[in-house]
Order: C-alpha cells, then sequence, then structure tokens
C-alpha cells in the first residue's frame, strides 16, 4: 500500500527525532539480558499506548512483533521493521493462528518476540491471551514493561497512545519474567494471563512513581553533609 509506506517513511524519521531527546530512567532491564544468558528469549508484553516507547526503546533487537491485518497494521508494521523489528501479520480477530505459527518458528530461530497485549482494538489494558499462549508453546517466559513520560501528546485513538514531547524524561520499567509451562491448558493459561495483566497495571503505577521520585530529587535543594 503506497499510503501506508508513505505514512512509515515520514514517520521513522519524527519518532526518531521526538525519542531521541527522551532522558530515560530505566529498572529491570537485567531481566531481558538473563534470558537471553540462559539461552531463550523473551516474549515481550506492553500496552498499546505505549507502542511509541516500545520502539523505540527495544529498536535494533529483531523482535518479531504481531501486526493487524488491517490499514493500521500495515502502516505501523512498516514503521517498525525500519527500527528493526520484523512482524507476524495477524490478529486476534483474524490472521492470528498464522501468525502464532511464525513467531514459535522464528522463536524458535532465537528470535525474542513482542505482543502490544491489548491490540489491536482493545479494551484498552485488557490482556489478550496471544502473548501466554506463544509462551506455552516455545518455553520462552513472558516478559512484561511499561513505560511513562512525564510530558507528551496523547492521540485520540482506542488506546490514549502516549507520544512523548521533545526532552520529556520518562520512566521504562521491565517486571520480573512470567514462566508459563509448555502444553499448557487453558484454565492455565487463563491464570498466567490475569497474572500478565496484573503485573503490567503494577509496572504502570511503578512507572509513574520512578517519574516523580525522580522530579522530586531533581526538585529538591542540595543538602551539605554536617561536618
Amino acid at each position: 500500500m503506497a499510503s501506508a509506506a508513505a505514512i512509515a517513511a515520514v514517520g521513522k524519521p519524527v519518532v526518531a527525532s521526538l525519542c531521541s531527546t527522551i532522558r530515560w530512567t530505566v529498572e529491570g532491564l537485567p531481566h531481558y539480558d538473563a534470558i537471553q544468558a540462559a539461552g531463550r528469549q523473551p516474549v515481550m508484553a506492553f500496552w498499546h499506548g505505549r507502542i511509541v516507547h516500545a520502539t523505540w526503546f527495544f529498536r535494533r533487537r529483531g523482535i518479531v512483533v504481531m501486526i493487524s491485518e488491517n490499514f493500521d497494521g500495515e502502516w505501523i508494521g512498516r514503521l517498525i521493521e525500519k527500527f528493526g523489528y520484523r512482524t507476524a501479520r495477524g490478529s486476534t480477530s483474524r490472521g492470528g493462528a498464522r501468525a502464532l505459527v511464525r513467531m514459535r518458528r522464528l522463536a524458535a530461530d532465537g528470535a525474542p518476540t513482542g505482543f502490544a497485549v491489548d491490540g489491536p482494538r482493545g479494551p484498552a489494558r485488557s490482556v489478550q491471551p496471544g502473548a501466554v499462549w506463544l509462551a506455552s508453546l516455545t518455553g520462552n517466559p513472558v516478559l512484561p514493561f511499561h513505560s511513562e513520560a512525564d510530558r507528551f501528546w496523547t492521540a485520540r485513538s482506542w488506546d490514549g497512545t502516549q507520544v512523548p514531547k521533545p526532552f520529556a524524561r520518562a520512566a521504562m520499567v521491565v517486571g520480573e519474567p512470567i514462566e508459563v509451562p509448555r502444553g499448557a491448558g487453558p484454565d492455565l493459561i487463563e491464570r498466567k494471563r490475569l497474572e500478565l495483566e496484573r503485573s503490567l497495571h503494577g509496572l504502570a503505577a511503578r512507572a509513574r512513581a520512578v517519574l516523580l521520585g525522580a522530579a522530586e530529587r531533581r526538585e529538591s535543594p542540595h543538602q551539605e553533609s554536617a561536618p
């Protein structure tokens, strides 16, 4: 689609110019490194409304992301590919099984994978089971993360996508990995889905607290130690 290609071509320098000025505070990133050091790959899980943060922060890692088979998915897929991602086209409503097969194959070849777990159309901040299913098929752990910026624009969309403003400060918080046994049945998949949802809500609260703490430290006057 020519229009999707045009949006992606324009979008790359815009995202890069905005996100390259972000000043990050990061927690929990060693979880990502530990998974890979153990010879596995993470199944990344995040809210759709933080796709701009995620695209920039985890760029050039070869992460395979499920992207929906519609116009929005087309231009988003083309855009994130410009930042070093790979895509599997499908969603919970269309082509999801085919996309999971591709993601499973690429994970077996050593690729990390990723899901905007409330996508492609919500409801916002309600986890769909795709990431948990893939974890059960591959033996790789789900790795939840969340990011918040202190200054941003909010898109008029179902997910309220957050677009950081220039020179924003942002917190990236990576949570504890969630293990899903191979071949897990529907009941266990549902329990793990709920666990992932709780984790992401907790990480959102933690990211806001990290931002607030950083702001308070910047604003507090310097105090000299007593002699």
